[in-house]
């Protein structure tokens, strides 16, 4: 969550930065006047507590001196009632200021473009060139009736927005795991195995909860949620925790399944893997000190890269403009793959510096000297298999409808 200090201290500065994460005015209004609040409740139980101290100092002096106390024990005990009421007053200024700011998103860096949506996301580079087709190319889903994707077995099993994998392409979606996996652990990433299912503080942590609850998967009435994305398990690992700054950075990958309902996204990408509600994901999640965050994201985004340009699929990087990004992120880089069906770049990686937004939230420090500090936490997609899967069958189709696919994958086919 963004520093309340900050946004009392520079009020009209850190609205100026929220609005281009389109806050509603009013939330930001209703967030000073919380803290006002607050501040003012502080004042009153200080100034009471103060006085307290005074008239116990005078008790003890009345009573030396054989002074009659009944009017002064009425007062002292009239003023210890009133600091019940201040302090509970004192403590519900604190819930209602906690209820709003955990609805309030990071602050964008200030060299993030500005900008409405998507159309305004800016260009950094181009990687590979898009393969020139001599016959009419099909989407996965055409190819994928012969290849082994089954979207109404998906829809028969659960719903719409779920496939089932046979044969090579179930062996096709190991192998990227597997070849992933691998791929991020020679770059530094230590490997995890995980629950795909996390308690409520857990997604408080990273940003999840409160806002963004309708695309959750809930289990029953327990206090557990199937998980969006590892993001959410990789940096909660750390929750509540002081590690110290030699140990940083500490640098993570693992493959889970993710769960989405995608609440919002209405009638999009219905047809075929692009958009589903449950779908594998390898994630990259990095904890630094706050001095190497800048380069974490950058080192972040070569992975995820080198990783398309190993599998032989052009793709460009782009800045997200403030108004396209994540809740919880600082600055973000998305990496999008060719999709030829299309004749377009889609995401297939999002990577993302928080800053210390999360870790605010999820209460992660390092202890540098005698001082106690929060940490920077850093996310990123390395990769979407079905996305990678969906550019690897259109690319790499042939007339005849069977598939040549990038050479690194061979040992693990």
């Amino acid at each position: 969550m963004i520093d309340v200090k900050l946004l009392h201290k520079n009020f009209d500065e850190t609205v100026a930065a929220l609005l281009r994460k389109k806050v509603d005015v009013t939330l930001l209004n209703d967030l000073k006047t919380a803290h006002e609040t607050l501040k003012s409740a502080k004042l009153a139980y200080e100034s009471l507590q103060a006085k307290q101290n005074e008239l116990s100092r005078l008790f003890g002096q009345y009573k030396k001196e054989g002074k009659n106390i009944d009017a002064l024990k009425n007062e002292v005990d009239s003023n210890k009632a009133a600091l019940v009421t201040l302090l509970e007053t004192q403590r519900l200024a604190e819930d209602a200021l906690d209820a709003i700011i955990m609805t309030i998103p990071n602050l964008p860096d200030s060299d993030v473009p500005h900008g409405e949506d998507e159309n305004d996301n800016v260009e950094i580079a181009k990687v590979l060139t898009p393969r020139v087709f001599e016959f009419p190319i099909k989407d996965h889903v055409e190819l994928g009736d012969t290849l082994g994707l089954d979207f109404e077995a998906g829809v028969k099993l659960a719903k719409s927005r779920f496939t089932v994998m046979r044969g090579d392409m179930a062996r096709l979606e190991r192998a990227l795991i597997n070849y992933m996996l691998d791929f991020n652990a020679q770059r530094g990433f230590h490997e995890m195995s995980l629950p795909y299912m996390v308690n409520a503080d857990m997604l408080r942590g990273t940003g999840q909860l409160p806002k963004f609850e309708e695309d959750l998967f809930k289990i029953g009435d327990e206090n557990l949620y199937l998980i969006p994305t590892a993001e959410v398990p990789l940096t909660n690992l750390l929750y509540d925790e002081i590690v110290t700054a030699e140990t940083l950075p500490i640098k993570m990958t693992a493959h889970t399944p993710c769960f989405r309902k995608e609440a919002g996204s209405g009638g999009r990408d219905v047809r075929g893997m692009i958009r589903q509600h449950q779908f594998h994901k390898v994630e990259l999640v990095a904890i630094t000190h706050p001095d190497q965050s800048d380069d974490m994201l950058n080192e972040m985004v070569q992975c995820a890269s080198d990783l398309l340009t190993s599998l032989e699929l052009p793709h460009r990087l782009v800045t997200l403009c403030d108004g396209d990004m994540g809740f919880s992120a600082a600055k973000t880089i998305d990496i999008e793959v060719w999709i030829p069906s299309q004749n377009t770049y889609r995401e297939i990686s999002s990577v993302s510096n928080t800053r210390d937004f999360q870790a605010r939230r999820a209460k992660i420090r390092f202890k540098e000297g005698k001082t106690n500090s929060l940490v920077h936490t850093l996310n990123g997609s390395s990769l979407a298999v079905g996305r990678t899967m969906v550019a690897l069958i259109e690319n790499g189709q042939h007339e005849d409808g069977t598939l040549t696919l990038p050479t690194v994958l061979d040992r693990y086919l």
